[in-house]
Order: structure tokens, then C-alpha cells, then sequence
């Protein structure tokens, strides 16, 4: 062996049990009781789990919105993300109006090149279908890409009309790929911002006004309707408030192909922080909007008894000091989005010290499942013989006052300022090399991987 880590409780969905991990080449060789095969080094996990490096598949690494650039590229984003637990992302590369797919994934691969920290992959966001780009579709898992998200939301930028849903649905379920959508009536979302606008209401809570729960629950529910007829499987994003998950619910009850996930803030934020002193709100103008504490509990049971799939970041950094003021006078103008890569397996945990998750299920929500959706599963995502030997031995003892100095985000705020969380990764491996030490990256730039993912429903092969 290269590497036995010895004594940790070793968490999966089917249990936590006493055991060491054995890691040859990169891979888990072997897991059991008191391995005494001869290793070039160990590390003791006593006193802590061991569980699988987090999967996050919904981040935003150097991506153009609203004039401007979020904060973290794929050096800084992927860092922060190894040094919270997480070991691979799926980031969202963009089209551009008028370019064709494939040059959108090379822009992302130069991004990535030579940066990424952690293993990657990319979904496709999809704003310009015309008929070369919907041929296209059916290339993309080929290169590895079998994920196509596109926008309900963003009236006069990124949003498409329910045709080109439809169009990429029917590629989509041919190709063997999953459709994601962010599914916000966009037209009913920019005539309720005019007629804000219009009456002068132009601070940030008023952003939580021009996003209703109904806005988003109608379009859930179109997404899902439009699922049923072409047949494509749809993963819904950042699912936020009780009436979008009853739709969720109706849409399984009924037999359609979809699944959905949350996300950190919407579990701890709600409207009210919109509404902080002076221009702070700002900070919480992501899309769709926090909700109440209502919401909040609702989201946990979902995550809890598997209503909901996952939970992911939204990591869409943006500065408050350059970016977040361009709408000073006028919320509409805000960059919408807000930092998370990092924190959000260290928030994840306090459902587990607070009762609401079981180890297990914080397992599945934040690496498990994720995994298996995106056609990363078996490699990344679980501890067993042949996996890569993703690792986080997680303390959860361990404490940590949430701010922005104590993170290593690009970015010059946190959502969770000030909070304090019980359970830090004290040691984060990425194949079999520790890759973060007491909170500090050790890794070396680049050495993270991109991700050749599997069509839907298939699992990735030993070899890829």
C-alpha cells in the first residue's frame, strides 16, 4: 500500500463502521479491520470519520454576468472548495450568443488548465439554440459532457423559451443526458421588477418581491410538464421554497423523470437578510431568492427523507465592493449571486450536530448522490475497493467562527459572517494525495483532473 488511514469511522450511505482504508496508486485498494499490509505511510484518523470528498455540481468558476466577472477563477474557486471538503466540482460553462458548444468548452478548459485544484467537469448552459447548437447536443457526451442546463429565468440575457426546452429535452434524451433548469418565470420575474422599479422601490429587499415562491413554482412545474412529454430526464436547480417542492412531489407522484436539489444558503438565509443596514442587503441578492424559516425547515425534511437529491453551493462570487454596488440605486442592477464553495459541507455538518441529518444521509446528499447523477459514480463519490481515493477525515469535534479572513475565497464577504460551526475537515486527500493539512492547501496547482462523465443512468468506467 502507499497510504493506510487507520482507526476512522468510515461513513458511506449504507453505514458508519470502524475501519482503516488502504490506498494503492491513487485508488482505494481495500477496506477493513486493521489492515496490516505494509504501507509507505499512514495517517490516524482516530477520534474522527472518514468519509468520501465532497461533489459539488452546481459552482460558477470566471464566469461573465452582468457586465462583470465572479471573483473566483478556477485556482482561487477550486482551493477554497479542497480546503472545505469538497474534491470535484461540475462547473457551469457558458455559451455565448451566436457561439457554437464546442468552442464554449474550450473556453472552459483554458480556464481550467493548469489552475483547477480539484478533479472538474462541465455542464453545457445552453443560451442560443440555434439549428448547428441543437445538432451539436448529441456530440457532447463524447467529450465527456452530458449535462445541458438552460435558463427559464433572465428576460433579455440567458433566458430561453419553452421550444428550445423542448428542443434539448428531445436531444437530450437521445444523447443520454440530463437536463437542468433554473426554473424561474422569467417574463412574470421582469414585470414584477418594472413595476417596482417604477414605484421607486429600489433597495435590495426588494429583489425578494420580484421573485415570488410562485414565480418559481410555476416554472417548476412547466419544466417538469415539458419533462413528461419529450421523455428527458430534468434535474432542477436551487429548488428554494414549500410551493416549488410541491410541484417536485406531483410531478415524481406522477412518474416524471426529475430530480432537484437545494442549496447551503437557502437552509440558514431568508428574505429578512435582504433587508440589512444601509446597502448590505446586497450581499443576499442571489436568485431565486432567500425565503422564510418556514422554507428552511421544509428544505431539511426534503433533504432528510430524500424528496430532494442534493445540495450544492450556487458558488457565484461577487464582490460586494466594485460588483455588488453597481445596483446601489437600483437592486436590478445587482450581480446575482454569492459565495459558498467552501462553506457549504461545514454547514451541511450542522444538520448532522443539530439532529436533522443522519451521517449517512449527509453523505449521499453531498457527495453520494451527486455523484451517481452527474455519471461520476462509482470513481468519485464513495469509499470502496477502486474508487478514487477521495478522502476527507473529518473532525467533528472541531470548531471554526465562519469569516472571511478564515477562508480562502476570492471574494471579500462571506454569507455566514460570524457563525460558528462544529466539524472541519482536518485532512483533505484528492487520489491518494493530501492535497490540504489543518485547514491549509499543500496541493500543487493544476493537479486537478478533468472529469470524462458517464450518460445518464450508466456508471463511469474503471478506466476513465
Amino acid at each position: 500500500m502507499d497510504l493506510i488511514v487507520k482507526g476512522g469511522l468510515v461513513a458511506s450511505v449504507a453505514g458508519v463502521t470502524r475501519a482503516d482504508v488502504g490506498i494503492r496508486d491513487g485508488r482505494i485498494a481495500e477496506v477493513g479491520s486493521d489492515l496490516r499490509a505494509e504501507a509507505a505511510r499512514t495517517i490516524d484518523a482516530s477520534g474522527c470519520y472518514v468519509l468520501p470528498g465532497g461533489v459539488d455540481v452546481h459552482t460558477h468558476l470566471d464566469t461573465p454576468s452582468f457586465g462583470t466577472r465572479t471573483a473566483d477563477d478556477y485556482l482561487t474557486g477550486t482551493i477554497a472548495a479542497a480546503c472545505g471538503g469538497t474534491t470535484t466540482i461540475v462547473d457551469f460553462c457558458q455559451q455565448e450568443k451566436g457561439q457554437s458548444l464546442r468552442d464554449a468548452i474550450a473556453t472552459w478548459h483554458a480556464k481550467a488548465a493548469d489552475k483547477a485544484a480539484i478533479d472538474y467537469g462541465f455542464h453545457i448552459i445552453i443560451v442560443d439554440l440555434n439549428d448547428a447548437a441543437q445538432a451539436e447536443l448529441a456530440t457532447l457526451p463524447e467529450m465527456g459532457v452530458t449535462s445541458f442546463k438552460l435558463f427559464m429565468a433572465y428576460r433579455g440575457m440567458s433566458q430561453v423559451d419553452d421550444l428550445a426546452l423542448l428542443r434539448t429535452m428531445e436531444q437530450a434524451r437521445a444523447a443520454g443526458a440530463v437536463v437542468m433548469v433554473h426554473a424561474e418565470n422569467g417574463d412574470a420575474a421582469y414585470f414584477l421588477q418594472r413595476k417596482l422599479v417604477a414605484e421607486g422601490k429600489l433597495a435590495p429587499k426588494y429583489h425578494a418581491d420580484s421573485r415570488p415562491p410562485r414565480v418559481e413554482a410555476e416554472a417548476t412545474a412547466r419544466a417538469i410538464a415539458l419533462a413528461e412529454i419529450t421523455g428527458a430526464p430534468l434535474y432542477v436547480v436551487h429548488l428554494t421554497c414549500e410551493e416549488a417542492l410541491e410541484e417536485l412531489v406531483r410531478g415524481r407522484m406522477r412518474g416524471a423523470p426529475v430530480t432537484g436539489e437545494t442549496c447551503t444558503q437557502y437552509l440558514y438565509l431568508t428574505r429578512d437578510d435582504l433587508d440589512r443596514p444601509g446597502f448590505e442587503g446586497a450581499k443576499y441578492v442571489f436568485t431565486p431568492p432567500a425565503r422564510t424559516r418556514k422554507d428552511q425547515d421544509i428544505l431539511w425534511r426534503a433533504l432528510a427523507d430524500g424528496t430532494l437529491a442534493a445540495l450544492s453551493s450556487d458558488h457565484s462570487p461577487w464582490n460586494y465592493s466594485g460588483q455588488k454596488d453597481m445596483g446601489r440605486d437600483d437592486f436590478t442592477r445587482i450581480p446575482n449571486g454569492g459565495p459558498g464553495i467552501e462553506e457549504r459541507m461545514m454547514m451541511a455538518w450542522q444538520g448532522v450536530a443539530q439532529g436533522r441529518l443522519s451521517v449517512e444521509r449527509f453523505v449521499e446528499i453531498t457527495a453520494t448522490n451527486p455523484a451517481r447523477l452527474f455519471g461520476l459514480f462509482p470513481r468519485k463519490g464513495t469509499i470502496a475497493p477502486g474508487a478514487d481515493a477521495d478522502l476527507l477525515i473529518w473532525d467533528p469535534a472541531a470548531k471554526l467562527r465562519l469569516t472571511r479572513t478564515a477562508l480562502h475565497q476570492n471574494v471579500d464577504y462571506t454569507l455566514y459572517e460570524g457563525r460558528d460551526v462544529e466539524g472541519v475537515p482536518r485532512t483533505v486527500l484528492l487520489r491518494g494525495e493530501v492535497i490540504v493539512q489543518d485547514r491549509e492547501y499543500v496541493g500543487r496547482r493544476g493537479s486537478g483532473r478533468f472529469l470524462h462523465r458517464a450518460r445518464w443512468g450508466e456508471r463511469l468506467p474503471p478506466e476513465a
